[in-house]
């Protein structure tokens, strides 16, 4: 009896343990508050030509 109660007990407190925490990416606040981020624009890369040698 006091066995299964203890198995039971760490069982529970794994369940509850494994459940915490925040899912997802990290998400970081605003450097100051009221701040919104943008996402940054991608341009594209200049065409370049390359002189081989041969």
């Amino acid at each position: 009896m006091r066995r299964s109660i203890l198995c039971t007990a760490l069982l529970l407190a794994t369940g509850l343990l494994a459940g915490c925490g925040n899912k997802g990416p990290l998400v970081l606040p605003p450097a100051h508050p009221g701040d919104t981020v943008a996402p940054a624009a991608s341009a594209p890369a200049p065409a370049t030509s390359v002189d081989l040698p041969g």
